[in-house]
């Protein structure tokens, strides 16, 4: 009896392993070339699945496609301009990065609304959000240079909204994997935070990339819940 094929999904994890398992090789090498070859091929990968997810969506309305997966695939396209911005290891490619995850996280946060959200789950979450968000900014601001104290404040700002409209839009019609997706790309900001200003270790990566990247395939994946 043939075996099954692999769905889109399991696909997208194996290639998204291979692509991280590239970058903490170049880690432990030296050799930026598995970071050039594996960042944008998981990159790519959460992408093409997001993409996949929104034309089946598509097949079964006719070629409509909805507001929501737009906005979601326009967030996942914004996020893999920001990774590739951000292999660059520049001041400038960091604060070009920067600016299109914001955007990607305005996407993001975009296609909660059009979804729909309970303003009273919003509301609620805000207040946590905002008090995690001061505690985060207390540890990195001694550590931020001058120039990038205005776009630092208001990426935290967006993507602290991002997060409460993802549990907003569980609140309104329950999207369990919309919520962890959002959290863990948060957390996982804390890795970038900690190697860009604080303390540059691999360490940082070994848990913030597995946390991003799992984030946007649940994002890509779960693009109809």
């Amino acid at each position: 009896m043939e075996g099954s094929p692999l769905s889109p999904l399991a696909l997208a994890t194996l290639a998204t392993c291979l692509g991280v398992g590239g970058m903490f090789v170049a880690d432990h090498t030296g050799k930026r070339v598995f970071e050039f070859v594996g960042k944008p091929l998981a990159s790519l990968t959460f992408l093409a699945l997001g993409i996949h997810v929104a034309s089946t969506e598509a097949i079964f309305a006719n070629g409509a496609g909805s507001a929501v997966t737009t906005a979601f695939v326009a967030a996942l396209a914004l996020s893999l301009v920001g990774d590739m911005c951000l292999m660059l290891k520049t001041d400038a490619s960091f604060l070009a990065g920067l600016g299109a995850f914001l955007l990607g996280h305005v996407g993001f946060l975009g296609a909660f609304v059009l979804r729909g959200v309970s303003l009273g789950h919003v509301a609620v979450m805000a207040i946590p959000c905002a008090v995690f968000g001061g505690l985060v900014w207390r540890w990195l601001r001694p550590h931020v240079p001058k120039p990038m104290v205005v776009p630092v404040l208001a990426y935290m700002s967006v993507i602290s909204g991002m997060v409460a409209c993802a549990i907003g839009t569980h609140g309104f019609r329950p999207a369990p994997y919309l919520v962890l997706a959002a959290t863990s790309f948060f957390v996982s900001d804390l890795a970038v935070a900690r190697q860009k200003f604080v303390n540059p270790s691999h360490t940082n990566r070994y848990w913030g990339l597995p946390l991003y990247f799992g984030a946007q395939l649940l994002f890509a994946a779960h693009l109809l819940d």
